[in-house]
């Protein structure tokens, strides 16, 4: 690859991250025309489950469950799973778990997706998200476009958002292994896994 070949390379890696850089300023409390108010978790519910789920100290979930609970309130779902990822400027990322909705009613969601950017590294976490702005769990069913630039350590545990048609997704990620970087891709759930992130 030449430098001009890499110049256009990086141009064109840079400006497809404005697009969604200019999402995280979205109002992501906005309704959907497909939800409708419902009754949500409330935060000291979040924060022991996400302990729970991740074996960490109710005070480390909590720091975590703040900050999304101050950006967008009470979820009415979570999805609890795993995942695989791995990039060297382009990666994939691989998980499946179950999405429960409070009142009750649970799929098996599997979840595929490609990234592009300045990323590397690779990483094997469990995953606790936290849904907004749904009330039927087929809406799961589509890409979530997203924007991660967090950097994953051992122990560590970071958030994200993804948003598509007013619905808003929270991963809350915990795992094994380094992955550094700013990437924009999106993740795709599914009712069966699929090999092909597209």
């Amino acid at each position: 690859m030449s430098i001009r070949q890499f110049g256009f390379a990086l141009i064109a890696a840079f400006g497809l991250s404005l697009p969604a850089a200019a999402q995280d300023e979205t109002d992501y409390g906005q309704p959907s025309r497909y939800s409708e108010d419902v009754d949500g978790y409330s935060q000291e519910e979040v924060v022991d489950a996400v302990s729970d789920f991740f074996g960490v100290t109710a005070e480390a979930a909590a720091a975590v469950v703040e900050r999304v609970f101050s950006d967008l309130g009470r979820p009415v779902g979570y999805v609890a799973g795993e995942e695989v990822a791995g990039a060297v400027g382009v990666g994939l990322r691989y998980g499946e778990g179950y999405l429960t909705m409070r009142d009750g009613r649970q799929e098996h969601v599997y979840w595929q997706g490609p990234s592009i950017g300045f990323d590397t590294g690779g990483n094997a976490s469990r995953v606790f998200v936290l849904v907004y702005r749904m009330d039927d769990p087929d809406r799961i069913f589509r890409r979530f476009p997203g924007v991660e630039g967090s950097a994953y350590f051992v122990g560590g545990m970071g958030v994200n958002y993804q948003r598509a048609d007013g619905i808003t997704l929270a991963p809350i990620r915990s795992g094994v292994g380094l992955r550094a970087g700013a990437n924009v891709g999106y993740l795709a759930y599914s009712r069966r896994r699929n090999w092909l992130p597209f």
